[in-house]
């Protein structure tokens, strides 16, 4: 029988820690004397109290969490986080519209970064704050954060954290998945604190520093002003390219870096797909740039930066890539595709799906010449079950799918084609920025109402890999 109760009592724990991260901005509001202050303490009371409540229908319950509650948690707590997480945004006026602030919000807890703020430097600090910090706790992922903490309720992780870490597989730290997670978590903060520090050191003012760092390390995109990043110098732009780089990758690779073990990253396989094409591609930009435009030691700079926002579908722009000739900002389109590494913040496909997309492709080669061989298809130098391979030409094929089903939606709400198929393919990647009318901007506030609520359907297909979403609309997941 499914276990509701241990669903809500978990989603009442998941919920407490949203409040107490609201406490952040609501501080900020008071620190600036801003007039939302009201706003964000009666968000903040609602959203404690509501988490009470729900931990208090679930106190009786079994301390079980199977596959199919993990799965529904996995996929409930992102709606149920965005609901509370809109609330600032329509309590305080600056999003009245509610179809607007469940997309601003849907857009930051997704790590998507794309936004219907037309004029985003006229909001008040702690709303842009806000912006930046649900895309922190999205972008490693609440329920990596919550297998930490929930041991301490007598809940088991394990099903939580299999449901919600991306990829074809997961490693574990150590034999306690708890650990695990908290040593994620833990390199996750002192990266931010890192790359705070250093914009900071660069120029970059104290509120903006911390912002763009939580935006960064979280791959999610959200800048405190109209134009991103362009404005900033190119020290700044250099110190965001790296660690967007750095989030691209695999954390549990980058824990073994900082444990002093360089070379669990150069034997991973992924890794060196993932590096490989954001060189390969930042190449081609650059050499893109010298040759049509005027050409500058600028275009290594915007070439490389265009190159892995795309790829680790961070979305931050450095230059409008849509004023570069077309065949530079194609390019950029077919990096949405891609993403990083599996076990990192960032959106898209990921590059361990990719390597074995394309190991099999070639495999199917060679057994058309050799029909009598068997030749079995290896990624990190281990033979993959038909399971794993099929698993990933099964993700391939919803990937598109959902691609092509959404296009067709975006077209039938009046957009043009070129624009609904680049708004499909950033919203599934989480990518943000797109081609076309909106492009570079990520300013989706003129996109007509039904369509936004489509792109955050495929804004959390895509952040929670597809499967897991799909579930929840299988009879078999809901059978006794």
């Amino acid at each position: 029988m499914f276990n509701w109760r241990i669903v809500f009592k978990t989603m009442g724990v998941l919920t407490t820690l949203e409040a107490l991260f609201m406490l952040v901005p609501t501080f900020a509001a008071w620190y600036y004397h801003e007039a939302d202050l009201g706003a964000w303490i009666a968000a903040s009371a609602i959203t404690w109290f509501s988490s009470w409540w729900m931990t208090a229908f679930g106190r009786k319950a079994e301390k079980r969490v199977g596959e199919r509650e993990g799965y529904v948690i996995v996929a409930f707590v992102w709606i149920v986080y965005s609901l509370f997480g809109m609330m600032p945004f329509w309590l305080s006026g600056a999003l009245p519209h509610i179809t607007d602030a469940w997309y601003e919000t849907m857009a930051g807890f997704t790590t998507t970064g794309s936004t219907v703020f037309t004029d985003v430097e006229a909001q008040t600090h702690s709303i842009l704050l806000w912006r930046s910090l649900m895309q922190w706790i999205g972008g490693m992922g609440i329920i990596v954060l919550s297998v930490a903490i929930l041991p301490m309720f007598g809940l088991g992780g394990m099903q939580l954290y299999s449901a919600e870490v991306t990829g074809v597989s997961y490693e574990k730290l150590s034999p306690r998945i708890a650990d695990t997670a908290k040593h994620m978590w833990l390199t996750y903060i002192l990266l931010t604190l890192a790359e705070g520090l250093l914009l900071w050191l660069c120029g970059m003012n104290k509120f903006d520093a911390v912002c763009h760092s939580l935006a960064t390390i979280s791959t999610g995109g959200f800048a405190t002003h109209n134009s991103s990043v362009i404005g900033y110098t190119p020290a700044i732009q250099w110190i965001i390219l790296v660690f967007m780089l750095l989030s691209g990758i695999n954390f549990t690779q980058l824990i073994y870096l900082f444990r002093g073990k360089p070379h669990r990253i150069w034997n991973d396989e992924e890794t060196r797909w993932y590096v490989s094409a954001c060189l390969i591609a930042g190449l081609a930009l650059t050499i893109g740039l010298l040759i049509f435009t005027s050409g500058s030691w600028d275009s290594i700079r915007l070439g490389f930066f265009t190159s892995i926002a795309t790829i680790t579908s961070t979305g931050f722009v450095a230059s409008d890539y849509m004023v570069w000739p077309p065949v530079l900002w194609v390019i950029v389109f077919f990096l949405m595709f891609t993403g990083g590494a599996s076990g990192s913040t960032s959106g898209g496909m990921k590059w361990v799906r990719i390597g074995i997309f394309a190991k099999s492709a070639m495999t199917e080669i060679k057994r058309r010449i050799h029909p009598n061989a068997v030749i079995p298809v290896r990624f990190n130098g281990k033979t993959l079950s038909e399971q794993t391979t099929s698993n990933v030409m099964a993700f391939m094929c919803f990937y598109l799918l959902i691609i092509v089903a959404a296009t067709i939606c975006f077209c039938a709400c009046g957009i043009g084609f070129d624009e609904s198929f680049g708004i499909a393919t950033s919203m599934i990647g989480n990518v943000g920025v797109s081609i076309g009318q909106w492009g570079s901007s990520g300013c989706y506030a003129a996109m007509p109402d039904v369509a936004k609520w489509v792109a955050t359907f495929v804004m959390l297909i895509g952040r929670l890999e597809i499967f897991t979403v799909l579930l929840l609309f299988s009879r078999a997941l809901w059978k006794k």
